[in-house]
């Protein structure tokens, strides 16, 4: 598996810094990606829907913890890139 495209959305929010898309082989999309800052820094929260009787449910999410490592390793890449060039522009 290669992810071939990450798509970053910065958000000016205290928890919230930003939506991400990724394209997995160039022929799967994945949207609702979310970057966090938590108390221990910037994590990666996969897609996910809130249950009726409360709490959240990942619509998707990595089966391994080497993959969780690399999408998260990645994603965070791209969003520190991203908030990079946000402030040059």
């Amino acid at each position: 598996m290669d992810i071939t495209e990450i798509r970053v959305s910065l958000r000016d929010d205290d928890k919230l810094k930003a939506f991400v898309s990724i394209t997995i082989d160039n022929c799967f999309v994945v949207r609702g990606l979310k970057v966090i800052k938590g108390g221990k820094g910037l994590f990666v929260a996969m897609p996910s829907r809130r249950k009726p009787e409360g709490g959240y449910q990942d619509l998707c999410h990595p089966i391994n913890m080497e993959t969780r490592q690399l999408m998260e390793e990645m994603i965070k890449a791209k969003y520190l890139e991203e908030v990079e060039k946000s402030m040059v522009g």
